[in-house]
């Protein structure tokens, strides 16, 4: 859960690769030392290159691979015959996963907190709540809506985060728990961080009649938020 929260875009990028051929061609383009023609693709998985180059476009437009144009003679000027359209792997990470989960965020906050910790001396655990309630301000502020309900931007922000909330009345439960099977093992620790990362999204949405508390239920997320 970050500035750019992407599920629905990881998924649609990971069903991109349940076609067998474009999953080969990726695999082909993934693994090779430099970038890779059409040509030399197609090759590898015994297809046509009009084949392979419908396909590599493909996984292009979801960003799962890169183009860079390169003569691959290495001749330059006059004569020396146009670049060739050539294909590596994209940096972009996909991960997706129903519930939504967001694990990368929790392992974050620990590692900039444990980083934090050992160069200046302060608890660990107090300086883990700091860093939470420091992203969640971060989340906030990019998610600023024109609600008149402090409440109702709350619930927008934290939608957009995987939360799944749900208004009721006055106050706005959380139906998932982005860090379920940590918090299942440690619990007071996540439970706590999650605390202060949903107070600090409150912070950065300037919803200042907000409170988030804890209020631990079977089947939803121990964070509640309700409006004075």
């Amino acid at each position: 859960m970050t500035s750019d929260p992407k599920p629905d875009r990881d998924l649609h990028g990971l069903a991109t690769l349940a076609e067998p051929l474009r999953r080969r061609l990726y695999d082909v383009v993934a693994r090779a030392d430099d970038a890779v023609s059409r040509e030399q693709a197609a090759q590898q998985v015994g297809v046509p290159g009009h084949s392979a180059k419908f396909h590599l476009d493909k996984l292009v437009d979801e960003g799962l691979l890169e183009v860079e144009y390169r003569r691959l003679t290495g001749r330059t000027g006059p004569g020396s015959g146009r670049p060739a359209k050539l294909y590596r792997r994209a940096d972009r990470e996909l991960s997706a996963s129903v519930p939504s989960r967001q694990y990368d965020l929790l392992s974050r906050i620990l590692a900039n907190a444990i980083a934090s910790a050992t160069s200046s001396g302060a608890p660990a655990a107090q300086v883990a709540a700091e860093v939470a309630r420091e992203e969640g301000a971060r989340f906030g502020e990019a998610y600023r809506s024109r609600s008149r309900s402090q409440l109702q931007r709350l619930a927008d922000a934290l939608s957009a985060g995987g939360y799944e909330p749900r208004l009721d009345g006055r106050a706005l439960q959380l139906r998932n728990c982005p860090f379920h099977r940590v918090a299942q093992e440690q619990t007071a620790l996540v439970c706590g961080l999650n605390l202060e990362y949903v107070s600090g999204v409150c912070d950065g949405l300037g919803c200042d009649r907000v409170e988030a508390e804890l209020d631990p239920a079977p089947d939803r997320c121990c964070v509640r938020a309700r409006q004075d």
